[in-house]
């Protein structure tokens, strides 16, 4: 039963990252037929961004009243409803409309699967578990991609409301499970959870070690937003790119999120996670350097396909490591905080630099990468310093 369990969150996870990608691979035909300016795009997305963190932010309370395995089955029937919604949707104010679900959906099955999998089970799993986000964010273009080829944007909306339908039929159909199985907890952990503590978000936020935190969060989530949003831009307009190449190397960059999160799950058993993040910033370290150096133009693909493969085991370690971090009854609302910076992170830091990359130029996206990464890694080791320990394998 507790890999039939855990099996089911991962297909949950691959349906979380569907939506992610699918709206920008749809955006460029969904605005012509809407009537309105490719620019609007962006108010979408900042909808989507706000819902997800509003139920990030109410994670804790939610859970603690109604159970993750609830709370998981519901917002899976939202993100369903609003992809649905997208199919049909007759005009743009609609969408924005529909997005609101769609947030308050994904943020409430992120804060709460990856809880439960930071609580229950050991670290390969939960670097598992985002590389299966991962999937599901590499595959939901190529979806949109075979729509858009034989019909429209419509119907790539259906094809993904289809599959979270049935991600949601197979979390109802675990609800009993959730209570009945037994764990792989972390060495030294009970599978008997604590009382969880809904704290506040604000005062959380008071305490050093938990801004330190979501600082971590933030800047990794803001190198996967300005990779995602400007490398095609910083790769046509700096390094002579053709347009239709440089669109690819966006999904060169998720091919290495994904690659990086399963060679972190099958080292998990070897190293602590604080190794893990070690050596995946080292990495992306290396791959901003190739970026910056004046390489030929077969170097790009290589070097945001490395800081992919490097920045991505940081955030389901620093996951895991929330429970023995911050205390197993007050990881929920932990957790919660640190999504809702991630969210936070993406929704702000990569508009900011194609602000000033306007004005500047696209040659500051290395710049901007080698300067998220600074960030990264001396919040991360402060954090260490501050909490004066050293994390045990697994």
């Amino acid at each position: 039963m507790s890999v039939v369990l855990l099996v089911v969150i991962y297909v949950a996870f691959v349906g979380l990252g569907i939506p992610d990608s699918l709206f920008g691979a749809a955006w460029p035909a969904m605005h012509p037929e809407l009537g309105v300016p490719v620019s609007w795009g962006s108010m979408v997305t900042m909808v989507t961004c706000c819902g997800t963190i509003v139920s990030s932010l109410s994670s804790a309370a939610l859970i603690g009243r109604f159970g993750t395995g609830r709370v998981t089955a519901v917002s899976t029937a939202l993100t369903a409803a609003a992809l649905l919604g997208f199919a049909v949707a007759p005009g743009f104010p609609w969408i924005c409309l529909l997005a609101v679900p769609l947030g308050l959906g994904a943020g409430a099955i992120d804060t709460a699967l990856n809880n439960y999998v930071a609580l229950h089970y050991k670290a390969t799993h939960m670097n598992f578990l985002h590389c299966a986000y991962g999937v599901g964010i590499t595959v939901s273009p190529f979806l949109m991609s075979l729509a858009l080829s034989g019909g429209t944007w419509r119907d790539g909306y259906l094809e993904a409301a289809v599959v979270q339908v049935a991600i949601m039929a197979a979390t109802i159909a675990i609800l009993p499970l959730w209570s009945r199985v037994g764990h792989e907890g972390a060495p030294g952990e009970q599978d008997d959870d604590p009382a969880p503590i809904a704290a506040s978000p604000l005062a959380l936020i008071r305490r050093r070690d938990i801004r330190l935190a979501c600082l971590v969060f933030m800047a990794s989530v803001a190198i996967e937003g300005v990779c995602n949003t400007w490398c095609a831009s910083y790769l046509v307009s700096e390094r002579g790119m053709a347009a239709g190449a440089a669109a690819g190397m966006v999904t060169v960059y998720y091919v290495g999120v994904t690659a990086g999160r399963f060679l972190s799950g099958v080292l998990a058993n070897r190293l602590s996670n604080k190794q893990l993040v070690g050596l995946g910033q080292a990495v992306t370290f290396v791959a901003v350097l190739v970026l910056l150096a004046p390489l030929p133009l077969t170097a790009a693909p290589v070097g945001l396909f490395l800081v992919g493969f490097g920045n991505s085991p940081l955030y389901p370690n620093m996951l895991h490591l929330t429970p023995r971090l911050f205390g197993r009854n007050l990881s929920q609302s932990v957790i919660g905080v640190q999504m809702a910076a991630s969210y936070v992170g993406s929704l702000t830091l990569p508009p900011l630099f194609g602000v000033v990359a306007e004005r500047v130029g696209f040659w500051l996206f290395p710049v901007a990468l080698f300067v998220l990464s600074v960030v990264v890694l001396a919040a991360f080791l402060g954090l260490m310093a501050l909490k004066g320990w050293r994390p045990r394998r697994g």
